[in-house]
């Protein structure tokens, strides 16, 4: 049984990126979705699909996003709220990820959202992850 399918996602992404693979398929969730739109809207993945697998799963294919000279435009990954120990934040603690190079990704009332947007909206959550 998987405990962590958040981290998990972040794994598959962080090792298939090392690896310079083109795309990585992993189980969908409704979360793992968002987070998958808010990559691809800041620029870290190139796209993602949900594809059906059979009539009872569902995946989520993120195709990753590589410079000209071959590297990955995502650096690192980092799960920062866990099940065992959640994080959570308000709009004024939210701070910036390698001093605002990357993203952290909230879970917040209104929605999965950047933590550059949740300090703008003036609304705290849950800190899930930073990309950087």
């Amino acid at each position: 049984m998987q405990t962590d399918p958040i981290a998990d996602m972040l794994t598959r992404i962080r090792n298939a990126m090392r690896a310079r693979h083109a795309r990585v398929e992993l189980p969908a969730s409704k979360l793992k979705i968002e987070i998958a739109r808010v990559l691809k809207e800041e620029g870290y993945i190139s796209t993602y699909k949900i594809v059906d697998e059979s009539k009872t799963r569902k995946a989520l294919r993120v195709f990753l996003k590589y410079t000209p000279d071959k590297h990955s435009v995502i650096t690192d990954l980092r799960r920062v709220s866990r099940p065992g120990s959640r994080r959570y934040v308000g709009a004024t603690k939210i701070r910036g990820v390698v001093g605002g190079l990357g993203i952290s990704i909230l879970t917040t009332p209104r929605g999965v959202m950047t933590g550059r947007s949740a300090r703008k909206e003036r609304i705290g959550g849950e800190l899930l992850c930073e990309v950087w």
